[in-house]
């Protein structure tokens, strides 16, 4: 088969390899869609990974080409999205079936060979069925949505508090994609690129609510919005020093901060933002990643539900598409950020 290797740092190369010989418990899975995340392109270029060679890609979907002895059959070929955290099932946190939070996880793209590639293989365990009204794109982006999606379920925003994203990228759209499909109305939100404040217009944010923080003094913006108490719940999805602080500085009292964005850098708490924290009772939580227990309540059945009645847009989100054997250039892209993107997908 033909897939993109990683050999080392900045050492992706397209080849011909062998395609994966599946265990029991897994099937083949031919990928028709793969997305590149925000996360690949440090793994790709900059610090690298577990171990070499290795596939990256863990936002994809497929169809079943083959399956191990002990998968039940009905999954031959069928469409399928893919959790891509694989969870040892022995830890505490998979005893309580919360496998996103895993002690010893294996992982889809980063940890194990991924999606840029015809075939990779997947444990059954890892599989959600498709509805026909769900095309392999959609499915693709499941991840990230679901990622999303546990972001608001954990933080829980009540429909009459002031709520505030900062970073509009796939992770802060798709936020804004289901908070506004609860209902949530008070909503504020912090970019800096022409196409997030598109989106986020096309998705049904007011331009007044969006604040494009390369042109506009962030904390007046907010301020003047909220007459002056801040942020009930404030989503920090930059994962940089400054956002974090600033998400403290501009969280009302008793408010809640959910971290969202993975660390870009590290995390300096100074004195006056660590009383902040103290006197305003701020209550700060992270996330990481998404549910996937097969239950119908997971945030990936949550998602799929949307999807399938339509509720949900998320292919408006890709603004290019590659042949797998011409995905280096959506690297580049997001690498140099030489054009607006959004969602870059091999198809």
């Amino acid at each position: 088969m033909r897939a993109w290797v990683l050999h080392n740092v900045d050492d992706l190369r397209f080849e011909e390899i062998d395609s994966p010989t599946i265990g029991e418990n897994e099937v083949l899975l031919a990928v028709k869609a793969a997305g590149i995340c925000g996360s690949d392109i440090p793994r790709v270029f900059y610090t690298g990974t577990y171990s070499y060679p290795l596939i990256p890609g863990h936002e994809f979907s497929g169809q079943v080409a083959a399956v191990g002895m002990n998968v039940d059959s009905k999954w031959q070929g069928q469409r399928v999205g893919v959790f891509p955290l694989i969870p040892c099932g022995e830890c505490l946190p998979c005893s309580r079936g919360q496998y996103e939070m895993c002690r010893h996880y294996s992982y889809l793209g980063s940890r194990r060979d991924g999606g840029f590639a015809e075939y990779v293989a997947v444990p059954e365990k890892n599989l959600i069925a498709l509805p026909e009204e769900v095309s392999y794109e959609a499915a693709a982006m499941l991840e990230p949505m679901s990622v999303a999606v546990h972001a608001m379920r954990k933080v829980a925003p009540l429909q009459e508090e002031t709520i505030v994203i900062c970073g509009l990228g796939t992770i802060g759209l798709f936020l804004l994609m289901f908070l506004l499909d609860s209902g949530r109305k008070n909503l504020l939100v912090i970019g800096n690129k022409d196409f997030q404040k598109r989106m986020a217009v096309k998705l049904g944010l007011s331009e007044e609510a969006y604040c494009d923080s390369r042109t506009q003094d962030v904390e007046k913006w907010l301020l003047e919005r909220t007459d002056g108490k801040g942020a009930d719940v404030f989503f920090e999805c930059v994962g940089r020093n400054e956002t974090v602080m600033q998400a403290v500085g501009l969280t009302g009292p008793g408010g809640r901060i959910m971290l969202v964005g993975n660390p870009a850098s590290d995390m300096t708490i100074t004195k006056p933002v660590y009383w902040k924290i103290l006197r305003n009772q701020l209550t700060v939580l992270g996330t990481w990643n998404s549910s996937f227990t097969h239950a119908s309540d997971d945030d990936w059945h949550y998602v799929l539900e949307r999807l399938q009645g339509g509720q949900m847009a998320p292919v408006e989100l890709i603004t290019h598409r590659f042949p797998l054997e011409e995905l280096y250039q959506g690297f580049e892209i997001m690498r140099d950020k030489r054009e607006e993107y959004g969602k870059v997908m091999a198809i």
